[in-house]
């Protein structure tokens, strides 16, 4: 993760929209989670990545002197273990690393990226952003003129102040964003321990469901469009629960995790039983 101010989802193109996001090229599946946030941090202006013996099936190489990025996938379960004279199952995660290269560090292959074959409709990204809102099914309460931004998850129940307390309607978004991700872990919803479970506010859990919620905030406006005018917040906002998380790297991976389920249920979409690359 970036400790220099600078926030790691950024992605480098312009074409906001799903179809957009980091994804391999022989497979056509988006990366996920984690992934997402490493590989468009990485300053290519190409969505499409492969790994070295892909390229090579493709008759192609990477450059030389080309240095790949890190991909991982995780799957979550269970494994059975011996307790005195009882078998039971405790939680387990396999882990496994990969490394990719962006379509640009590499030469001669014999397929190209997929091309628009039109010019992309204007959308207007406030517009995109009310959308979610409004199309997101069982979503939370809303309840606007508030004095602050907050998710009540005794009452289900996110309070935000008007569009006209913030700086720019990006900026709100970027908060509402934030609070719904917060109820997306609702025991109605995926049920995230991080968000039911902490105790008080400051806690190692309270941490990492703010984690997962400006994680999750982050992904929404990425896939809006208005990241490039919300990410200076972002950035700050996260390096303070970062600190907070840095004695176990691996919550990182889990909040984004947790934060691409969350980002999945706010827009209607069925999320994979793993997070996983797709090569």
């Amino acid at each position: 993760m970036s400790d220099c101010g600078t926030a790691p989802w950024h992605k480098p193109w312009s074409t906001s929209g799903p179809g957009w996001l980091p994804r391999n090229l022989v497979s056509g599946h988006p990366y996920r989670g984690i992934n997402v946030w490493i590989l468009a941090s990485s300053g290519y202006a190409s969505p499409y990545w492969l790994t070295f013996r892909q390229a090579s099936e493709l008759g192609g190489h990477v450059r030389s002197g080309q240095k790949g990025s890190p991909v991982v996938f995780w799957k979550f379960g269970t494994r059975e273990v011996q307790d005195g004279d009882e078998i039971i199952e405790k939680p387990s995660v396999l882990c496994r690393y990969y490394t990719v290269f962006n379509f640009n560090q590499c030469e001669a292959l014999r397929v190209s990226p997929p091309q628009a074959t039109e010019p992309l409709p204007h959308i207007d990204p406030i517009e995109n952003c009310e959308q979610i809102v409004t199309e997101w099914l069982g979503k939370p309460a809303i309840r606007y003129g508030s004095s602050h931004a907050s998710y009540n998850k005794m009452h289900d129940l996110v309070q935000m102040p008007d569009l006209t307390s913030f700086d720019s309607a990006e900026e709100f978004y970027s908060t509402l964003f934030h609070e719904l991700t917060h109820a997306t872990g609702h025991p109605l919803r995926l049920n995230r321990s991080t968000l039911t479970e902490f105790e008080r506010f400051g806690d190692e859990q309270y941490s990492a469901e703010e984690l997962v919620a400006e994680m999750g905030a982050a992904f929404l406006c990425g896939f809006t469009g208005i990241e490039n005018k919300t990410i200076d917040n972002s950035a700050a906002y996260l390096r303070t629960w970062l600190e907070v998380l840095k004695k176990d790297p691996r919550l990182v991976l889990v909040a984004a995790g947790q934060a691409q389920k969350a980002a999945d249920l706010i827009l209607n979409q069925q999320a994979p039983l793993a997070q996983e690359v797709a090569l």
